[in-house]
């Protein structure tokens, strides 16, 4: 296949808002071995890249300084070494970064084939957040059938994946959110809504507690979740929208509970620990979305020369399910 030289990317000129975003001419990456080229499609928008761009987030050193942890797009070009993928092949992937770009080149362990009928936009939805949560609610949280769960920002792209898989795999769910018309849409994925902004989330979990919380907010949280929590109760933290640090926090909590308070960065894991967590989602939620069940909820396209727009739609914080960029 014949390549262009050069593409179009979305580089972060300097920290700041979604105005540093901004297109720039750069040469096609070739990929490395162990690596698959792939033209870009469509590319998910998620909150580290706008933590990215605001230079609270750097990349680890080695990886793609431009934003973009998702796409999914066609192989066009193999590494040395990689086996299983051929030229043509329409996958979604897990980046190291690079993700807003027309080409990006991946580790061939962090991709998966894009499930049977499904479109590029959706594809582009799946990667960082079934990756996410997987890893987070059911690999180091532990749900399972029969178990119940609180899912706080229960609208997001986080939220709405963990809510549809809660429902697939048999788990009480509830979630927060701040307004009518969110709750409404956590009760239609099969959960019980928490308006925040009117009820003190704990009370409404009552004294039965939940045995998995996935927290997204941090320290202004962390008391009322170990409240919530069940005897034997697991704390799964991924996010510090509340602050990263907790005062007063009542520590006896934890020692009557047996709580477990964790978390976890995908950032951070290994190329090996996410190839593993692929492979968890190819044997247990890629049957699932075959066969067009717990599809990604989709708030709003952009065109990837947009991407300032779609920072801004998601720091607005309005937005229902996931934001894509639509790349070719």
């Amino acid at each position: 296949m014949t390549l262009p030289t050069d593409m179009t990317l979305i580089e972060i000129t300097t920290p700041g808002g979604p105005e540093v975003l901004k297109p720039r001419q750069e040469p096609v990456p070739s990929p490395a071995p162990g690596e698959i080229l792939i033209r870009v499609h469509a590319a998910g928008v998620n909150r580290p890249d706008a933590l990215q761009r605001a230079g609270k987030y750097p990349m680890k050193p080695g990886f793609s300084p431009i934003p973009g942890l998702e796409v999914a797009g066609e192989v066009v070009a193999l590494g040395a070494g990689v086996s299983g993928y051929a030229i043509g092949d329409r996958v979604c992937a897990l980046t190291n970064g690079g993700g807003y770009a027309q080409y990006c080149a991946v580790p061939a362990s962090q991709a998966l084939p894009v499930p049977e009928g499904m479109e590029w936009i959706q594809a582009a939805a799946i990667p960082e957040t079934f990756f996410t949560v997987w890893a987070n609610l059911f690999g180091i949280g532990g749900a399972h059938k029969g178990q119940r769960v609180l899912i706080h920002g229960g609208t997001s792209g986080i939220g709405t994946t963990a809510l549809m898989l809660c429902r697939e795999f048999g788990i009480q769910a509830f979630a927060t959110a701040g307004s009518e018309e969110k709750c409404a849409a956590i009760r239609a994925l099969g959960a019980e809504a928490i308006n925040y902004r009117e009820q003190d989330f704990a009370e409404v979990i009552g004294a039965k507690g939940v045995d998995v919380i996935l927290d997204i907010m941090g320290g202004s949280y962390l008391n009322n979740n170990l409240k919530a929590l069940a005897m034997d109760g697991r704390l799964v933290m991924l996010g510090f929208l509340g602050g990263a640090k907790a005062n007063d926090v009542d520590l006896l909590t934890i020692l009557g509970k047996r709580a477990i308070v964790t978390g976890s960065l995908l950032r951070a894991r290994t190329k090996d620990e996410k190839a593993a967590i692929a492979e968890q989602l190819r044997e247990h939620v890629w049957p699932v979305l075959s066969a067009g069940r717990c599809l990604p909820m989709i708030d709003q396209v952009f065109d990837y020369t947009q991407a300032d727009q779609a920072h801004a739609r998601m720091e607005g914080g309005d937005h229902i399910g996931k934001i894509v960029l639509r790349v070719v």
